[in-house]
């Protein structure tokens, strides 16, 4: 019969250890959120944020990249329209700043000690990809969330009496947060499996005779019936172009290899991703029970689908197996074998180092004085978060200097950008106030949004693009009226510099 683990009341030196823990996580929550919050009143939305908040614009159950549960996050935030950035960032470090604590509660859930919970928690907070890759509003965010939560509910199902009020309460709830995990990305859907194969292992065949794994599964399908819905009639959009219109690089390659491999290294901190290393033995040694194999099949499983997608797609980014990596803090935390203390404060120490250097870095501008000769801010992700306010400004100038030029009073006009990335940016800020156009290479949501061939045949055109991209094309049916260039300076330096470009359609065409 699954039996709980014991509190940890040993007195003495183990208690006060854990009193230590606890305190450096309430300690680093703090600083983080202070941090977090002191960033929302000074920066933007990232290129991918926004255009997570322009789905807030156009409300549907999925989307080219991601399903829907995002974008309805960001549609409540704004109140029924895309949010400002301070807004969602102040939710975001509320939200973010709590995922450690439900990994604690995850890692109790799952039979560690409340001592060995908080150490892998703060090792878990300290983490780059955690510390600084969670600030944004992105399916990631809710991800991560909710794959914890998921994880410590099943564990505390697992560990109750089978057919108990317990067992039946967990269930439901991990397959509710499966389901909405599966809503807010793609690789929630290997959690939902994760569970099942959990459930009908040999360790948990007692709960598997009941029906209460099978109904919070099932309750946890419910939810994401509305994307498979839209999904079908669409002809699955998401699925072709996840593996078919963004993978004309695609194929097996050192370079991917390098890139999943030094991507792990570099999200994680070097010495945090010895320690998953060392999770991961201890979680296929702890498998026997009930829990380990709960931790084994949802790391394991994802991975199988995760890795090789990776290895073949030259667009994959390596946190894509982020999700996966969840089980192995619980795994680690409940290990018979711990890691070191000096290994443990080493990830600690080292982790919560980069995430200050990082946060440093976008916040204090001035630091940019410090560049190599060779530093290209185009490469620097920081510089995405800074400068759309005065273009959108420009924008809405140049827009209403159209509109007060005679003969262009009523005249329809479109802002164009030459990639999503830009589209998203102008989407999010003008909230629906003016129409925005796409002419990303490939398809993408703007082509369903406002379509190319209805932004081609506007009478004007507000073309908006960077350094990154082409200046302004040379249409066959628009000729360009005027241009303006917009300069973003960090630190003295020019980072970005934008063109704002008016083209009217040509007499005759």
């Amino acid at each position: 019969m699954p039996t709980r683990a014991p509190l940890d009341r040993r007195p003495g030196p183990g208690q006060l250890t854990g009193k230590l823990e606890l305190g450096v996580l309430v300690l680093a929550s703090i600083v983080l959120f202070g941090v977090r919050l002191l960033a929302a009143t000074r920066i933007g939305f990232g290129d991918s944020e926004a255009l997570y908040a322009t789905y807030a614009l156009h409300p549907q159950p999925a989307y080219l990249d991601h399903p829907g549960l995002v974008g309805a996050v960001a549609r409540a935030i704004g109140s029924g329209t895309a949010p400002g950035p301070e807004r969602t960032h102040v939710l975001t470090s509320v939200l973010s700043t709590l995922v450690p604590w439900t990994m604690a509660l995850a890692c109790r859930a799952c039979g560690a000690a409340w001592r060995r919970s908080l150490a892998a928690a703060v090792v878990f907070a300290l983490a780059p990809e955690v510390g600084i890759g969670l600030f944004a509003l992105t399916p990631d965010l809710l991800l991560a969330l909710l794959w914890t939560g998921a994880l410590g509910l099943a564990a505390d199902a697992l560990a109750s009496l089978p057919g108990s009020a317990r067992a039946a309460r967990g269930f439901a709830a991990a397959g509710l947060l499966a389901g909405a995990a599966a809503a807010s990305k793609v690789s929630g859907v290997m959690l939902v499996a994760g569970l099942a194969v959990a459930y009908a292992s040999r360790p948990a065949k007692a709960h598997a005779r009941t029906v209460a794994p099978w109904v919070g599964l099932g309750a946890g399908l419910l939810v994401t019936a509305p994307i498979v819905v839209f999904e079908a009639r669409s002809g699955w959009p998401m699925l072709q172009h996840r593996l078919v219109d963004s993978q004309a690089t695609a194929g097996l390659s050192l370079r991917n290899v390098g890139a999943l491999v030094g991507g792990q290294v570099a999200y994680l901190s070097p010495v945090t991703a010895w320690l998953a290393a060392l999770a991961g033995r201890a979680m296929w040694r702890g498998r026997r029970d009930a829990t380990g194999r709960l931790l084994c099949v949802c790391c394991v499983l994802p991975l199988s689908v995760l890795v090789p997608l990776c290895l073949w797609s030259r667009v994959a980014e390596p946190h894509w197996v982020a999700p996966a990596l969840l089980a192995l803090v619980p795994a680690a935390a409940r290990s018979a074998s711990p890691p070191s203390r000096r290994l443990v404060v080493s990830a600690s120490a080292l982790g919560g180092a980069l995430i200050a250097a990082a946060y440093a870095w976008v916040l204090a501008p001035a630091l940019l004085r410090f560049a190599p000769a060779s530093y290209d801010p185009r490469l620097d992700l920081a510089n995405e978060l800074y400068g759309w306010p005065d273009v959108v400004r420009v924008v809405r100038d140049e827009a209403r200097l159209v509109r007060a030029t005679p003969g262009y009073e009523g005249a329809d006009l479109t802002v164009v950008g030459p990639h999503w990335v830009i589209c998203a940016q102008l989407d999010a800020a003008l909230r629906a106030d003016l129409p925005v156009g796409c002419d990303t290479p490939i398809r993408d949501d703007f082509d369903d949004w406002w379509p190319r061939d209805l932004w081609r045949r506007a009478s004007v055109l507000v073309w908006v693009t960077d350094t990154r991209f082409p200046a302004a094309p040379a249409l066959p049916t628009h000729a360009t009226w005027r241009s303006r260039e917009v300069r973003i300076e960090r630190g003295g330096r020019t980072v970005r510099v934008f063109a704002v470009s008016v083209l009217v359609r040509a007499i005759g065409a």
